[in-house]
């Protein structure tokens, strides 16, 4: 075997401690702060080691920078050989592809978004049962059947305000809206149990709020009930003080803003004064004359009146 072909696996010391000169060579080659923490080091010959570097510029996520140093035979100095910007192992790999249905999180639809719904969900159910069915000949029939059709579609044409909302007078349309049928889809027992679970853990029995609370929410008079099946364990709260103002909150929820929590007691009334000095109280300055006393005379009178 010849030594052109022999390679030692162990980096050369010098090589391997020249961290700092090997950093500086990348940060030069690369734009200011996208050279990370040191990654490692590859001994590529003899007196040749390859420093790596993460690279934390956006859009390389997986990408290293490679600075190759090396030395002469019994020279001490080490000086610089190339600095180039290699992939990963899982850099050239696109990430998992994920469905946008289970990418989408509460919170990502902005105006004019339109996010359509699966013609299988198991959130909702059909608008109608099988006892109440209308009969085949019936107009009010083909009128769901096409409402079953538009919820197959991927997207509504058109953004919503553009929407027709009221259907004209005599069409089958307007028949089933009389009827009560206009929606061809609603919540199914699945979909109301997950609904039940979300707001449950957002403003339910178990949160701190309410196992602080004096009293729960069935009790509060700022409860406004809701109907359906729902309404048996859920209301909206109406106390702008409280932290769940317009929310869905449970029954067994609770806040200190509870209407009977803390009743504030009546303003306490002053007691009547001592000396009433809103009263005038006369004081006659002639002294009756069945009272045996001397009369005052109207000299005696002025004097007084000058003193």
């Amino acid at each position: 075997m010849s030594a052109a072909t022999t390679r030692s696996r162990t980096p050369d010391r010098l090589c391997a401690e020249a961290v700092d000169l090997a950093r500086a060579a990348a940060e030069e080659a690369a734009a200011p702060g996208v050279v990370g923490e040191h990654a490692g080091v590859v001994s590529e010959g003899d007196r040749v080691v390859t420093h790596f570097f993460e690279c934390v510029e956006l859009g390389y996520r997986g990408w290293r920078w490679a600075v190759t140093v090396a030395r002469a035979s019994r020279a001490k100095i080490v000086t610089v050989d190339e600095v180039v910007l290699l992939p990963g192992s899982d850099a050239v790999l696109a990430p998992e592809w994920v469905p946008w249905s289970e990418r989408l999180r509460p919170g990502d639809m902005g105006p004019g978004d339109l996010l359509p719904t699966d013609a299988e969900d198991p959130r909702l159910e059909p608008g109608y049962s099988g006892e109440d069915e209308p009969a085949p000949n019936s107009a009010v029939s083909g009128e769901m059947a096409e409402l079953a059709e538009s919820e197959d579609a991927d997207v509504t044409a058109g953004p919503p305000r553009n929407l027709p909302t009221v259907p004209s007078r005599g069409s089958i349309a307007s028949v089933a809206e009389e009827l009560g049928m206009r929606r061809a889809r609603v919540l199914s027992r699945y979909g109301l149990r997950l609904a039940a679970e979300r707001w449950e853990e957002a403003f339910g029995p178990r949160t701190p709020m309410a196992q602080a609370a004096p009293a729960s929410c069935a009790s509060c008079g700022f409860l406004v009930p809701i109907c359906g099946s729902l309404g048996q364990a859920f209301g909206i709260c109406a106390n702008e003080f409280s932290p769940a103002d317009g929310r869905v909150v449970s029954l067994g929820y609770g806040c200190g803003g509870h209407s009977e929590a803390a009743v504030m007691p009546r303003p306490p009334q002053p007691a009547p004064p001592v000396i009433d000095e809103t009263r005038v109280d006369p004081f006659p300055l002639r002294p009756a004359q069945d009272s045996g006393s001397v009369p005052v005379t109207d000299d005696e009178t002025a004097e007084l009146g000058h003193s």
